[in-house]
Order: C-alpha cells, then structure tokens, then sequence
C-alpha cells in the first residue's frame, strides 16, 4: 500500500504558448516515464489538432516517479475558452506550478489561472520558463512575479522546457513544497470524476482522484449524481497510457472503465463509490458552467442530423463546457444550438466533429444570451431572436456584462483605451506589473467581445495584448429586434437583435449582401430592414427584363407605348401575385449568417 506522504498531485497553468506541454514533455523524460525512443514533441497533447495549433485543448494526466514519490501531473490548457478545463484539473490537486514565458511576462490568463487556483487553495509554485532563448529578461519577468504573487524572488524557479535546465531543481521542489493528499483510508470510498471519455469497445471511461478508501477491480460501483450501477472493469494509471493496476487507493489519480454504456450516466463532477461499502456524502462536484455565446450547428446534409445528435452526444462526454438542444430553421433544417465558451472553442468544435466524425457543417455567427423581463411573469432567457415575446410585453431587456482584464505593454495604453470605448467598454483602473507592462481593467457588454475582439486588440498592440474575461451580470440594454423584410414579407431566420443606434447600419449590411445573392425575377424585390414598424434601411433588386417591343417593325408610336405599359402592368401584378413566394437561396443566408 502507498503511504499517502509519497504522493504529490499538481497541474501546470500558465498563459497559453508559455511552453506547458514542452515543460510536461521534459517532466516525463527526465523521470523515465516515457521511452526516449517514444518520446516526441507535445506528447500529452494527443489530439491531432492540438499539436496543428500548438494549443492544449483538454486536460492530460500522467504518472512519473521521483525518487521515492508518485507525482501524478495534470497538463491544462492555456486559452480562456478552456478555463473550465483548468477549474476541474485544480479541483483534484494540492499544488500548481505557474509558469511564466521569461520573454513575455506575465500575461491574462497567467492572472485568471492563478485566480483560479488560489480559490481552490493550492501551493503554487512560481516558474520562469525559456530562461535559454537570448531575448529572456529575468529581472524584469521577476518583478512582475513578485508584484503579482508577494513572494520572494529566491522562491522563483528558473528552467527551460526545451533543453531541461532546471527541470530536476522542479522536480524537487514539487516534493518540497506541495503538500501531499489527506484522505481517509479506512472511510468508505468516493472517487471525483474529473475528466471522462467514451471508448467504442470499453464503453464510458472516467478519469478520477480518489480521496478516500479504495477502489479494486471487479468492484461494483454506483455514480452519485445519476445513481447509475456499473462494475470495474478495468483501472490504473495513466503514464500517459492506460497502465492497469490491482487498486486505485487514497490520494492516487487514474482511469477507471465503469462498464457503462450509457454516455449520460458519467458526469465530469459526479462522485464514485462503491455499491458493498457506499458513502453518504458525494464530494463537492464543480460548479455548473455557463455558456459564453450560442451558435448554430447544422449538417451540410439533412439526413445526417442524427449523426450529428450521437456525434455531439460523445464530445459532451469529453467537453464538460459544451452545451446544446435542437432547434429547426427554416433556411438550414434541423440542428442544434450550442453554448460554447467562446470563439476558439466553437472552432474546436467544428473541427472536431469534422475531423472526429467526418461531418461537413454549417455554423452560423455566434450571439449572446438575453434576459427579457416580460409584464406579470417572470424574467425570461432567449437564446435566439426567433424566441423575442411580443414587444408590447415586453418591460426592458438585460444584456450580459463581463469583466474585462487586458495586459498591454504600456506605450500601447492609449491605442487599447480608444478602441475598447468603441466597442462600448468601461474603463474601472489601470494596474503596473513594472514600468514597462500594465493591466486595464474593464466591462463591456459581452456581444462586443465575442466575435473579432481579440484579433482588432492584437492589432491594435502589434500582437503585443492579451486579455481574460469572466461574466459577471446582465444590466438594461437599449437592443431591440431587427426584421428583415423580402418582398414585403419578414424571414424570421435572418432576424438579429442589435443595438438601437447602430440597427441602420446593420440592417444596411444585410440587405447589401442579401442583394448580391437574390437572383433577380420578373418583377422588382423590395428588400427592407425594419425596427418595430419602422423601415431603417432599403435595397431593390431589379426586374428582369424581356424586350417586348423587339418584334415591331416600324409603325405609330403608340403600339410601343402599349406594349410597354401592357409589360409594367403584368410586372405589377405578379409582384403582388410572387410576395412571399421569392426563393432565398442557402447560400444567401449563410452569407448573413455567417458575417461578423
């Protein structure tokens, strides 16, 4: 039995491209935990589309050996988009090493990471890492260490990822300075899903952290939260692979195959135990994450909507922050809205059902959530345009608010300043890390952050930005609903909420492009944009035309004249006659759609 003192679980947080993976890479060499022949660059980064984008994506555990001591690794990503990943990870270890780029400094996400990891209580360990590369400044990168933890600069680590330096003196002082787990071993036991994915022959495979007692192969075990009944399969550690062990005991993380089938029946956050020795008490599961922005996500083809459904079903099992439920449209079938974190996480999730799955879709521009507090009921959420009450019922209408931290080198200070106004943002104060690097502090409403936010602030600090939000409130906002109008009829699926001051300029966008996509008819398409009632903008798509005069030869003047008012008459009827019955082509919605 291992004494519970030998073990040591920790996670590295850092901002993303500070060198996790390259640092994790280096832990598992250097401690034997992998071959040298089977090492490779990124090794916990599994996924084919984690080492295209130099990105961690999802959580990694591993096992390595130190001396005397199991330290059990959790690798997590860098993005604000995966920030429940990292929250999960923290939740099933004692200590965090936060690294920090000696080249960049401390950035957003450094910050919120930390934030994160202090909530949880965990000993951090602060790391300078590519101290090797020649444009490293240590003394600089060591102050804004200091400035942000208060710790004393002999506490910092210096290493380098890539070549090892420093690496062993980590080691080291991960069993030094993290305390090991507390767990009764004698309780009964309770293990916290942290992580789970589904395996087409072992069925649901959840990742654990087990506080106390003991789990054994063949035992039978029951989820807390669905009350779901399965048997151990299988269990062990993961080095990065599947190892398979007797027992899973007290402070230890590892696999466990539960013999379930049903994907639903194994939550990330759910608690283990055993169904011969069951405790009463679950452990404190991770709080329910909302979603940032909604978008819509149809398959190319209709019939493969039910591919989709099981598709989707199988990534909510691996990508806790995933939501979704089925919505129809009449320009693009039957598919499903999805909240999702933000703009590189629905990325992720098109390009893993994509690749995963082998589906071509359609996703349409990403929106926020509203609240609508309708006359005599109670507040309601909308997700989509389509949802809006009548607007005679309607009292106001709440927008989400996030607060915004932006870390700029400070010469860009006045750059950052002028555009986050733009985009409607509320300057609260300014932070100094040193003399050279700064942190803004902001709210804006979440819809002017969702979509090309953080690509304008690289621009505007020649790639120099960075930025971490978190949703904090929903406040009044003067948005109302924008219908767009084809031939005097609306199409509800082109409908948006926008801000009253800027629905002309919208509304102007729209038709523009709807103009360039509607092939024309035999009779004129008066294409508007309305805002309750009132027509802000106007586009026509001419008729087309037939020469009916070109069979005259010669002749009085007025048989010209009649045959030309006989032509406009006929174009006026089938006008009134095609209302309605104009056909909108797909790709005239997606267009829209589609368009930031």
């Amino acid at each position: 039995m291992t004494d519970q003192s030998h073990i040591r679980n920790f996670c590295i947080i850092a901002h993303i491209d500070h060198g996790k993976s390259t640092l994790a890479d280096r832990l598992l060499e250097i401690t034997n935990t992998v071959e040298k022949r089977k090492m490779k660059e990124q090794l916990l980064d599994s996924m084919e589309l984690e080492r295209e984008k130099g990105i961690t994506i999802k959580l990694t555990p591993a096992r390595m050996h130190h001396k005397d001591f199991i330290l059990n690794l959790i690798d997590t990503p860098g993005h604000v988009d995966f920030t429940y990943e990292v929250s999960r990870s923290l939740a099933a270890v004692e200590g965090a090493v936060l690294l920090v780029d000696a080249t960049q400094g401390v950035q957003a996400q450094t910050i919120g990471n930390l934030y994160l990891a202090l909530g949880e209580d965990l000993t951090i360990i602060p790391v300078l890492n590519k101290i090797d590369l020649p444009n490293a400044d240590i003394p600089r990168r060591t102050e804004e260490l200091v400035k942000l933890l208060g710790c004393d600069p002999s506490e910092i680590l210096h290493v380098s990822g890539k070549t090892g330096v420093g690496v062993p003196a980590l080691l080291d002082a991960i069993v030094e300075r993290i305390p090991c787990p507390t767990g009764t071993t004698t309780a009964a036991p309770r293990a916290l899903v942290f992580d789970s994915k589904y395996d087409d022959y072992k069925g649901v495979v959840a990742y654990v952290r087990v506080v106390d007692g003991t789990f054994k192969k063949n035992d039978k075990i029951i989820m807390m939260a669905t009350r779901a009944e399965g048997e151990i399969l299988e269990l062990g550690s993961l080095t990065p692979g599947y190892v398979p062990m007797g027992e899973l005991e007290t402070g230890q993380i590892g696999y466990v195959v539960t013999g379930l089938k049903d994907i639903k029946a194994c939550g990330v956050g759910d608690s283990i135990t055993t169904v011969a020795f069951p405790t009463r008490e679950p452990l404190p599961g991770y709080k329910q994450v909302k979603p940032m922005v909604y978008a819509g996500v149809f398959p190319k083809e209709g019939n493969d909507f039910e591919h989709l459904r099981e598709a989707m079903e199988r990534l909510k099992l691996n990508d806790a922050a995933l939501s979704y439920e089925a919505e129809h449209s009449p320009a693009l079938g039957y598919g499903f809205r999805c909240g999702l974190l933000g703009m590189l996480h629905m990325e992720i999730l098109k390009e893993r059902l994509h690749r995963e799955f082998n589906l071509e879709l359609i996703v349409t521009v990403p929106s926020v959530a509203y609240r609508v507090n309708v006359r005599a009921k109670d507040t309601i959420t909308i997700k989509s345009p389509v949802e809006l009450p009548d607007p005679s019922s309607i009292e106001s209408i709440e927008e989400p608010w996030a607060r915004v931290d932006i870390v700029a080198p400070t010469e860009y200070i006045g750059g950052v300043m002028q555009f986050v106004q733009e985009r409607r943002g509320v300057y609260k104060d300014t932070e100094y890390l040193s003399s050279q690097q700064s942190i803004l502090h902001y709210e804006m409403p979440l819809s002017m952050i969702i979509v090309d936010f953080y690509d304008k602030l690289k621009s505007v600090t020649s790639g120099y930005a960075s930025m971490n939000y978190e949703l904090i409130d929903y406040r009044v906002a003067d948005v109302a609903k924008l219908d767009i109008l084809v031939a005097e009829e609306p199409v509800e699926a082109l409908s948006m909420l926008v801000y009253v001051d800027e629905a002309e300029r919208v509304g102007r966008r729209v038709l523009a492009s709807l103009k360039e996509s509607i092939p024309p008819e035999w009779f004129v398409i008066k294409l508007q944009a309305a805002l309750g009632g009132k027509i802000v903008a106007a586009e026509r798509i001419s008729a087309k035309s037939k020469d009916v005069i070109a069979k005259l030869y010669g002749g009085d003047v007025t048989r010209k004249n009649k045959l030309l008012d006989k032509q406009k008459k006929g174009k006026k009827k089938m006008a009134a006659i095609g209302r309605g019955s104009v056909d909108i082509p797909t790709d005239a919605y997606l267009k829209v759609l589609k368009r930031s």
